[in-house]
Formats: C-alpha cells, structure tokens, sequence
C-alpha cells in the first residue's frame, strides 16, 4: 500500500553543495524550518526540538553533502516520521523537492496545511541562503 504525495518544490540561485551545506545542518533548523523547530539542541548524539506534542528528535538520513536531506522526526510517542527532501542541480543553481505524504488518518485539509507550512520553510530557507550565501553564476 501506499499514500498519495505531494511533492513540493522551490529553486534556489545557490548549488546543491551550497543549500545542502545550510539546509542540513541541523543547528540552522530553526531559522528557517518553522513547521519543524523553534529551537534545537545537541543531546546524547541526538538532535532534540521541542514541539507542541512535546520533545522530538531530527534526524537527517543523508548523504546530506550530495543533497540527500531525507530526514526522520521521532515523535514523543516513539513514531518515526520519514520526510524525502532533496536538493538537485537546476542549471548553475539548485532545487528542492520536499516529500508531503497523506498518511492514514490526514484530511485533505490537513495536507494542504502541510503543504502550506513547507513552501513557508522553503521561502524562508531561499532568504537565510541569499543571506548567507554568494548567488551562483
């Protein structure tokens, strides 16, 4: 069986060693991964937010260094949540293709919301880059 995705997705002016370089590195999370973390800590070898729900912990899955930003989020109940996202070459600069799955139990409302949430992130993660980063040529 599967469930029915949505893939969402944004170019960036910057290279995928660039955005993966920003994107992956989970201390960066909370400034642009709103729908993820208002905060973020290094525990135990484990990467920790706290959300609504309570603590959860981010995990990327990688490669992150070839724009394999796949990553899990344990939620406090011991759920696993797999998120795909990918960095790839787009001429001189990049895009990202987020994963949304509508898993058993979410409205269309929902995924729409969700949907909502990550092209949010992914404007913000395309600021925090031209912020920090040289555009690519």
């Amino acid at each position: 069986m599967t469930w029915p995705a949505v893939h969402i997705s944004r170019a960036f002016d910057h290279d995928v060693a660039a955005v993966s370089s920003v994107a992956g590195d989970p201390e960066n999370l909370p400034a642009w991964a709103a729908g993820l973390s208002a905060d973020i800590r290094h525990e135990g070898g484990r990467w920790l937010t706290d959300s609504p729900m309570g603590v959860v912990e981010v995990a990327f899955t990688g490669p992150v260094e070839l724009g394999i930003l796949d990553h899990d989020v344990t939620l406090p109940d011991g759920t696993v949540v797999s998120n795909p996202f990918r960095v790839v070459a787009n001429d001189q600069g990049s895009e990202a293709v987020f994963t949304l799955f509508r898993r058993d139990g979410m409205s269309e409302a929902d995924v729409e919301s969700d949907a909502r949430l990550v092209r949010g992130d992914l404007d913000r993660l395309a600021t925090l880059l031209d912020e920090r980063l040289p555009r690519a040529r």
